[in-house]
C-alpha cells in the first residue's frame, strides 16, 4: 500500500513508472569504482485521488540530495538569471518596496536571485542548504543562512528579528518531501501585508507536452494550482494572483499572502478553470500519461538508430538532470553518444549518473564538430542554439526530442 504524502490516503492510480534510476544530480568521478558503487531507486510517480498530489512513491532523504557539494548552480543559465532580475524589478514596482524592506529567497542557490534586490538597494536574505551554493553567494553581497526551510526554521529567524515583506520560492516547492511542513514556515515568516511567490512547472504543461524527464528522486511532487491553492490554504496563506509564464517548459507564479492581505485577481479562477478541462479532478488526466512515455522514448531510438545509419556523429549539450532522466529512462548511454558539454565546470571530466556518458567543456563541440547536437534541457533551447549557432560551419544542427524529435 502506497499513501499519499499529503494527505495520507491510499494511492491507487499510477502517473509513470520509469523503473529504477540514480539520482539525478550524482555526477560520477571517471573510476571505474565509482560507476561499480553507483546506486538506482525506483522511479514511479502516482497521484492521489483526494488531493491530487502527484508525487513520486519513493522517498530519498533530502539531506541524501542536496549536501554541500550539491551541483546545481543557478547561474550558468544566463536566461535564468535575466528571468530572476525581470522579476525582482517587477516585485519591487508592484509592491514598493525599499531600503526598509527584506526581500528573502528559500532555496536561494548561489544568490542569482537576490543579488539584484542588492543592487537596488534591498536588504536581502537567502535559504539554502547546499553549502557550497551559500558560499557562492556570501561572494555577491547574498547573506545566506544554511539550512532547510521549515517551520522551525521561521521560527527561528522570527524569533532574531528577520520577518519578509516578499519571499521567493522557486522551483523548491516540487523539492521537499514534507511539503507541510516546509509551506507551514511562510506564514511565519511572512509579515502581515508581506508576499510569497511560488514558481514551478505547471503539471498541465508537463502532461500535454509529455515532459517526463522533469520527473526525477529530487522533485518529490508535481503541481497543479489545485493542488497548490489547497495546500497554502490548508497553510492559512490565500492565493491571490497567478501568472503563466514560460521557463521550464511552462510554469505558473503563484502569489500568495496572510488571507484578506491583497485583492484577489481573475486570474486565479481561470487557470482552475484550464485545469478543471483537463479533467484534473478525475483520475483518467493522468492514467494514460505512461504509454506516451513510451512513444517518445521510442522516437529518440529511431533518430539515433537512422543517424548512425547514414554515419552521423552524435554529442548531447547540457549536464541537466532532466537530461538524466531522459537518457536513462530511453536506455542510452555513451555507445550511442559518446559525450555531453555543458558551461558548469564542476560538472566537467565527470560521468552522467546511469548513463555513464562523460561530461566535457563546450569547445569539445568545435573539436570534434558532430553532425547533431541533443539540447537534453530543451527549456534551454533557444538560449543554447543561439550562443552556439556556430556548429552550422560545419553542418551541425541542434535536435530536441521532447515531446517529439525536432531538427532546428
Amino acid at each position: 500500500m502506497t499513501r499519499c504524502r499529503y494527505c495520507q490516503a491510499e494511492m491507487t492510480v499510477t502517473f509513470a513508472d520509469l523503473g529504477e534510476t540514480p539520482l539525478a544530480n550524482s555526477y560520477l568521478p571517471m573510476t571505474e569504482e565509482a560507476k561499480a558503487a553507483e546506486r538506482s531507486y525506483p522511479l514511479h510517480v502516482m497521484v492521489c485521488s483526494i488531493c491530487r498530489l502527484v508525487q513520486t512513491t519513493e522517498t530519498i532523504p533530502a539531506d541524501a540530495i542536496f549536501d554541500y557539494d550539491y551541483a546545481y548552480l543557478s547561474s550558468y543559465s544566463s536566461g535564468w538569471v535575466a528571468h530572476a532580475k525581470r522579476y525582482a524589478q517587477a516585485m519591487i514596482d508592484r509592491f514598493g518596496l525599499g531600503a526598509e524592506s527584506l526581500a528573502a529567497e528559500v532555496a536561494s542557490n548561489d544568490g542569482y536571485l537576490l543579488q539584484h534586490y542588492v543592487s537596488a538597494g534591498i536588504p536581502v536574505l537567502g535559504i539554502e542548504p547546499a553549502g557550497h551554493a551559500a558560499k557562492l553567494a556570501e561572494a555577491k553581497n547574498v547573506p545566506t543562512d544554511v539550512a532547510f526551510f521549515n517551520r522551525k526554521t521561521a521560527e527561528k529567524l522570527v524569533a532574531g528579528g528577520q520577518q519578509a515583506d516578499i519571499i521567493a520560492a522557486n522551483n523548491v516547492l516540487a523539492h521537499v518531501p514534507d511539503i507541510r511542513d516546509f509551506v507551514a514556515g511562510f506564514p511565519v515568516f511572512l509579515k502581515p501585508t508581506g508576499v510569497v511567490t511560488f514558481e514551478f512547472p505547471h503539471l498541465l504543461n508537463l502532461i500535454n507536452q509529455v515532459q517526463f524527464d522533469t520527473i526525477y528522486h529530487e522533485h518529490y511532487s508535481y503541481l497543479s494550482l489545485l493542488f497548490v491553492e489547497l495546500l497554502l490554504r490548508d497553510a492559512g496563506l490565500q492565493v491571490f494572483d497567478v501568472e503563466e509564464l514560460p521557463t521550464h517548459g511552462g510554469s505558473l507564479r503563484v502569489f500568495a499572502c496572510h488571507p484578506g492581505a491583497h485583492s484577489v485577481t481573475d486570474n486565479v479562477a481561470r487557470v482552475l478553470d484550464e485545469e478543471y478541462a483537463a479533467a484534473f479532478d478525475t483520475d483518467a488526466a493522468y492514467a494514460a500519461f505512461d504509454g506516451r512515455v513510451r512513444e517518445v522514448c521510442e522516437g529518440f531510438h529511431n533518430f539515433i538508430r537512422d543517424a548512425h545509419e547514414k554515419g552521423k556523429t552524435i554529442a548531447a549539450y547540457g549536464a541537466a538532470a532532466k537530461g538524466n532522466t531522459f537518457l536513462n529512462v530511453c536506455g542510452v548511454g555513451a555507445e550511442q553518444i559518446p559525450f555531453v558539454v555543458d558551461m558548469n565546470p564542476e560538472k566537467q571530466n565527470r560521468l552522467l549518473p546511469g548513463s555513464h556518458i562523460p561530461v566535457r567543456s563546450p569547445e569539445a563541440l568545435i573539436e570534434q564538430r558532430p553532425d547533431y547536437v541533443v539540447i537534453l534541457p530543451w527549456n534551454l533551447a533557444a538560449e543554447i542554439s543561439d550562443e552556439h549557432a556556430y556548429i552550422s560551419d560545419w553542418g551541425g544542427r541542434f535536435v530536441t526530442a521532447v515531446p517529439e524529435i525536432r531538427i532546428r
